[in-house]
């Protein structure tokens, strides 16, 4: 408790927005996975929501114990470029995984005599 009387208001006010801004984005796109309807827009909501999410979580970490040890802490910058970087990716290849899946499917289908649109 001590710790946190040395913060400036200034800190102090820059820590909670962020949290706050961070964490309320983080549940929207959660809530995102929840309330839209086909694969393909679930996956996106939740890769929005965690990198912004993070990034803000990241950056009032940054300011509150660099204001608290004075002097800059720069670990979070590893995780903000490892968030970064690595959610698009998974994103990309679950949405190639489902097309992939989505293709084969279709081709089966055809495969077995049924019609397919071309005739």
């Amino acid at each position: 408790m001590k710790a946190a009387a040395e913060i400036s208001v200034l800190s102090a006010t820059l820590t909670v927005t962020l949290l706050i801004c961070g964490a309320a984005i983080t549940l929207i796109g959660s809530l995102g996975l929840l309330r839209l309807r086909s694969f393909y827009e679930r996956v996106h909501a939740p890769t929005l929501g965690t990198t912004l999410g993070t990034t803000c979580i990241a950056l009032a970490s940054m300011i509150y114990f660099s204001a608290l040890g004075a002097r800059p802490v720069l670990h979070e910058l590893l995780i903000i470029v490892f968030v970064t970087v690595t959610t698009p990716i998974s994103l990309m290849v679950l949405v190639r995984a489902a097309v992939f899946r989505n293709e084969s499917e279709n081709q089966g289908t055809t495969r077995r005599g049924e019609k397919n649109e071309h005739g």
